[in-house]
């Protein structure tokens, strides 16, 4: 779906949490490029200031209102709405069309290529998850280096990391060392006592 890339394309250094390596994605030509080619738009060249700008505030946007999913709380009808703006500027028409295992469905075919268009289809594909999949299964990353969000789609909703290879086992990790660090500064020390000698 658009919206999975898009709201990840804050990359961070989940590995040493070194904030300096952090890359915004929507700056990179290479991952612009492949990104639109995997979800099918088009846009002529890289996003300029402006567009670039209403990319990072919808990408915020859409942060916000996973946070408040994260935490249990059903985003209110005004911040729901924030989505509108961006979906009324990519047009779409509906159509008949067929599934590979050949089924028929409806599809939306976007009407223009263009950056608008692209935040539209975003936009409306971040809604259509909000409305349709289990607010309860939306994640963000326990790895507080990482913060990747991620839907949870494990039978016992128990998925804590959006990689249990990669963040997973460095948080196993770091907190095998911690304990370990914990036992070492809380193991009793050696004492000596000094003899005394009677005059």
């Amino acid at each position: 779906m658009p919206w999975e890339d898009f709201i990840n394309s804050y990359w961070r250094d989940w590995r040493s949490g070194d904030r300096s390596k952090d890359q915004d994605k929507l700056t990179d030509a290479d991952w612009i490029t492949n990104w639109l080619q995997k979800i099918q738009l088009e846009a002529a060249g890289m996003p300029d200031v402006e567009v670039l700008e209403q990319l990072r505030t919808l990408r915020a946007l859409m942060l916000r209102l996973v946070q408040q999913l994260v935490e249990g709380t059903w985003p209110g009808r005004e911040q729901l709405e924030l989505l509108n703006p961006y979906m009324g500027q990519g047009p779409v028409v509906r159509q008949l069309a067929w599934a590979p295992t050949g089924e028929a469905e409806l599809q939306l075919q976007p009407q223009r290529s263009g950056w608008e268009q692209v935040m539209a289809e975003v936009a409306a594909s971040f809604a259509a998850a909000l409305l349709d999949k289990e607010s309860s299964r939306f994640r963000i990353c326990d790895n507080p280096d990482c913060l990747w969000v991620y839907y949870d789609d494990t039978r016992n909703r128990s998925k804590r990391y959006c990689d249990d290879k990669a963040c997973g086992n460095l948080m196993k990790v770091r907190r095998f060392r911690a304990r370990k660090k914990a036992e070492a500064d809380g193991s009793p020390g050696t004492t000596t006592t000094n003899a005394t000698t009677e005059p």
